[in-house]
């Protein structure tokens, strides 16, 4: 029998991608991390579609996408990501990648090309996604949608202790304002924004850990 296709949304510091890898563990499942597409795509424009200034070219790049062919093998248990049958998976977070990714992931171009990419992937069966339009745009047809929230105290503190045990100093009113205006952005931009979808089941982790919220979203999902 077909594995279920789960879809995870929901705002920033409520946990998806965490609780999206134990339960993509727990269930045989794949856990889909779309930003190393986006990488695979920059890494592309890198090595393809830089101008004069060795800047990348974005209309050089939106004219090549058709040759950036990017796949997920399993290696002993590790996705690996692969572009044009090429092991790229250290390359992807290269520093020079890093800097570039946030230009080219805003891209509609770029967005509607792995739009298609995610969507292959997904329609094999077995796959987890967490992000902030999986739901609506990405996989509007997944088996079951979640879409975390909390309150913004509480994201902002576990935002907080995040960077405080990565060592880096932060003033917890200013982590909530950052907070505040990447909700803002996520949900108001024009492509893609973050959106609940209409059948998403909401789950409130404000006073749940971790675990509690991975077996919350476990009881709705059937037993493979």
């Amino acid at each position: 029998m077909k594995k279920p296709v789960i879809a995870i949304d929901g705002y920033s510091s409520t946990g998806k991608s965490s609780i999206s890898k134990i339960i993509a563990d727990k269930l045989g499942l794949i856990h889909m991390d779309t930003g190393a597409l986006y990488r695979g795509v920059t890494w592309f424009a890198l090595q393809n579609c830089l101008n004069e200034e060795s800047k990348i070219d974005l209309n050089t790049l939106f004219s090549s996408l058709d040759q950036v062919h990017l796949e997920f093998k399993n290696n002993d248990g590790t996705l690996v990501l692969y572009l044009n049958n090429v092991d790229i998976s250290k390359e992807i977070r290269t520093n020079e990648v890093s800097d570039n990714v946030s230009l080219v992931a805003k891209q509609k171009e770029v967005r509607d090309y792995l739009l298609q990419s995610q969507r292959s992937i997904a329609e094999k069966g077995g796959v987890i996604m967490d992000g902030r339009d999986i739901g609506t745009v990405v996989l509007p047809n997944a088996d079951y949608k979640f879409f975390l929230t909390a309150s913004i105290n509480e994201r902002t503190n576990r935002r907080f202790l995040e960077l405080k045990g990565l060592g880096i100093e932060a003033d917890k009113e200013q982590v909530k304002q950052n907070l505040i205006e990447r909700d803002k952005i996520d949900s108001e931009r024009e492509i893609a924004p973050l959106k609940k979808a209409d059948d998403a089941i909401v789950i409130d982790n404000s006073e749940l850990t971790k675990e509690e919220t991975i077996e919350l979203i476990l009881s709705y999902i059937k037993k493979i």
